[in-house]
């Protein structure tokens, strides 16, 4: 039969590879040679700072990422917007020391174009195959861009992450994370400031508590050890396009961590049926002690009378022999000649 172009299954079938293509990184189920990851407890929107000081710039980056679903309301800071479709943004703010005017410049690294088509190409390797020591995942995510001089288009260069899920057992990867929204009302407050309205926070009494918040952000988080999310670097690799590469240590990067979880669900599941069969047990017992003493006050009974329906109970053995013998006949008797024999 011959499909015509305006036929539903042409028109299903060209458009399945945009929707395999634009799939993205499923975190909850990954499978690496026979092994199973669910990284979705590390899923939500998290935030890593990061600064570079020379002798004329400070420039303070703030990566702001979600490896599970796009960033969407995340994705804008202000007047920087990286795009809702992506699920790592890069947010620099460049300070000139000579008084110039700062410079702010969003970039995005990973994530799907701004209609959602695309791919952010996910390359997933176990650490084991490179360092036999090592026990985790590599993943590699891209479908970002940064350029080198963000006021010329023409310096558009492609960009990705490398994230190191290294496995630690007592770390659940959250350790140490900033709440987005805390960083978004001290970039609001920062915002104030260069405003002018940095006399107006002295007459509320709030300069104090803004300058420990700058103390605070002027720390690099690279520096920062009791976190489990850690920035490593980010510049041009060797293709020359820009790479942020991140480490991650967490227990849900072990090799065992999904196959225990099963095991202690069904631990668990065993549980109730053995709470249920000791409510049944419980139960009847209750049942026959009431029945018994009660055949004992009524009627004065004894031995198997006591029990309630105690001639049922008697009976059961002759009961389950009548019904084996009948299951047998029944069996043997389709093999029978209408139940005559030769004389």
């Amino acid at each position: 039969m011959r499909l015509h172009s305006s036929s539903p299954l042409v028109f299903l079938a060209s458009m399945l590879p945009g929707l395999t293509a634009a799939s993205g990184f499923d975190c909850a189920h990954i499978r690496v040679d026979g092994i199973e990851y669910d990284l979705s407890p590390l899923a939500g929107v998290h935030s890593l700072y990061h600064v570079e000081e020379t002798e004329d710039v400070v420039v303070n980056t703030t990566y702001v990422l979600n490896i599970c679903s796009p960033l969407k309301g995340a994705a804008i800071r202000g007047k920087a917007k990286c795009g809702t479709s992506k699920n790592i943004c890069g947010f620099q703010e460049t300070k000139f020391l000579d008084g110039s005017e700062d410079f702010e410049y969003a970039f995005p690294i990973v994530g799907l174009d701004p209609m959602g088509h695309g791919s952010i190409d996910p390359e997933i390797t176990r650490l084991k195959q490179l360092d036999s020591a090592q026990e985790g995942l590599l993943v590699k995510l891209s479908g970002g861009e940064y350029r080198e001089e963000p006021t010329k288009p023409d310096s558009k260069k492609a960009a990705s992450a490398v994230i190191e899920f290294k496995c630690d057992p007592d770390r659940t990867g959250l350790e140490g994370l900033k709440d987005v929204k805390d960083d978004d009302e001290k970039q609001r407050r920062r915002a104030m400031k260069r405003d002018g309205d940095d006399d107006n926070d002295k007459d509320h009494g709030d300069d104090g508590n803004d300058e420990k918040d700058g103390d605070k952000d002027g720390k690099d988080d690279k520096d920062d050890k009791s976190r489990s999310l850690i920035f490593k670097s980010f510049g041009p690799g060797d293709d020359k396009s820009y790479v942020l590469k991140l480490d991650w240590k967490t227990k849900y990067a072990c090799d065992n961590q999904v196959r225990d979880n099963k095991g202690s669900n069904s631990s668990s599941h065993w549980g109730f049926i053995t709470w249920l069969i000791i409510i049944v047990f419980l139960c009847t017992a209750a049942y026959l002690i009431f029945g018994s003493w009660l055949n004992y006050n009524r009627y004065g009974a004894r031995g198997w009378d006591l029990l309630p329906h105690g001639d049922t109970i008697r009976d059961i053995p002759y009961i389950f022999n009548d019904w084996i013998k009948r299951v047998i006949n029944t069996v043997q008797g389709t093999g029978t000649r209408g139940g005559y024999s030769a004389v």
